[in-house]
C-alpha cells in the first residue's frame, strides 16, 4: 500500500505540495518554541510533529501573536483572548499530540474585573468611579486632609476581608466634595473582588423614585429585598432627601430593620449623626415627628462607626 507521501507526489501537483510540506516541517522543527516543546516532552518525535503539523503551527503562531499582544479587542487568535497549548500522551507505543484553549492574562483579568462589576449594583450613582478602578495610593494621598479617613476606610476593608462581613456598617460625614462617595466606591469595589455582594444608592433621586414605585409594587417588592439582602448596602447621601412618612417608615425602616444585625449597612451624608436624626423627625406631610425619628436612627446609630471626612471641595476642579 503506498504512504500518503507516496500518493501526494504522484498527483499532478503533489511533489510540488509535499515539498512545501517538507519545507513547512523544516522550519517548525528549527522554531524555538517547537525545540523546547521537545525538552519538556522527550518522547516527541519528528512524526508526530509531521502528523499534527496543523496543531504545531497554529501553537506557534498564536504564541507569536500573544507575544505581541495589540489588546484584548484585537486578538488575532481564533478564539479571543485564548492561546493553544500542546501536550503529549503515549497510547500504544504511538506519541499523541494533544491541544487545548487557554485563557491569557488579559482575558482573565477582563472576566475578573466583569465578575466584580456584576456582584455591584449602583441606583442614581454616576458609574465612573465604580468602573475605573482605583488604587490604595489614589485613595491615600490624593488629599493629605482625608488620609485619616482613607486609612479607616482601608482598616475596614482588610477586617472584612479577614473576618468575614461586620454587623456594624460605616458612616462617613463631612462637607460637600471631600470624596465620601469616592471612599465608598473603593470600598465597594475591594470588597467585590473579595466576593461580596453590594449596591450603592443616591438617597435624593431614590426617594423620588420610590414614590413612582407605589403604583408598581412588583418593582418595589423587588428593589426592597435586593437592599435587604445585599451584602454591603450604601445609602450615599443620606440627609440630602425629601423624605415623606411612607418613604421613612415602610421602606427605609423595613430595609434598617431586617439588615440590622445580620449586614452592615453604611452610609455618606453632609450631616453628622444628631442632624440626621432631626432630618429624619420632620417630614413635608406630617411636620416634627420626633419619635419617628428616633426610632429609625436606632437603626443606624448603634450600627455604624462614624468616620468625619475633611478636605477640599473637588468638585468643579479639572
Amino acid at each position: 500500500m503506498e504512504s500518503l507521501g507516496e500518493m501526494l507526489k504522484s498527483w499532478p501537483g503533489g511533489r510540488s505540495m509535499s515539498n512545501q510540506a517538507d519545507q513547512k516541517l523544516e522550519e517548525l522543527m528549527a522554531d524555538p518554541l517547537v525545540e523546547r516543546l521537545f525538552v519538556k516532552h522527550p518522547e516527541l518525535n519528528e512524526r508526530a510533529v509531521r502528523m499534527n503539523m496543523n496543531r504545531v503551527y497554529q501553537y506557534v503562531n498564536e504564541y507569536r501573536n500573544c507575544t505581541n499582544c495589540p489588546g484584548l479587542n484585537n486578538c488575532p487568535n481564533d478564539f479571543e483572548g485564548h492561546y493553544t497549548l500542546l501536550s503529549c500522551e503515549t497510547v500504544n507505543d504511538q506519541v499523541q499530540l494533544i491541544d487545548r484553549k487557554v485563557s491569557c492574562k488579559k482575558f482573565i483579568a477582563r472576566r475578573s474585573e466583569e465578575q466584580i462589576k456584576n456582584r455591584i449594583r449602583s441606583f442614581y450613582v454616576d458609574e465612573t468611579a465604580l468602573n475605573n478602578g482605583y488604587s490604595a495610593d489614589e485613595i491615600l494621598f490624593n488629599d493629605p486632609k482625608r488620609t485619616e479617613a482613607a486609612y479607616q476606610i482601608l482598616a475596614y476593608i482588610d477586617k472584612t476581608k479577614e473576618e468575614g462581613l461586620q454587623k456594624e456598617g460605616l458612616y462617613l460625614a463631612g462637607k460637600f466634595g471631600t470624596g465620601k462617595t469616592f471612599l465608598m466606591c473603593y470600598l465597594l469595589h475591594e470588597l467585590a473582588k473579595a466576593g461580596y455582594s453590594g449596591a450603592i444608592v443616591y438617597m435624593p433621586e431614590f426617594v423620588e423614585d420610590l414614590k413612582s414605585m407605589m403604583h408598581d409594587q412588583a418593582k418595589l417588592r423587588e428593589t426592597v429585598e435586593m437592599m435587604k439582602e445585599t451584602d454591603l448596602l450604601i445609602f450615599d447621601d443620606i440627609g440630602a432627601e425629601n423624605l415623606n412618612p411612607w418613604v421613612r417608615d415602610h421602606v427605609l425602616g423595613s430595609i434598617l430593620n431586617y439588615r440590622m444585625n445580620r449586614k452592615p449597612t453604611l452610609y455618606t451624608s453632609n450631616y453628622e449623626l444628631d442632624a440626621l436624626e432631626r432630618h429624619f423627625s420632620f417630614t413635608s406631610k406630617d411636620g416634627d415627628e420626633q419619635y419617628k425619628g428616633e426610632r429609625l436612627m436606632n437603626r443606624v446609630r448603634p450600627y455604624v462607626e462614624v468616620i468625619m471626612v475633611t478636605g477640599e471641595n473637588k468638585r468643579g476642579r479639572k
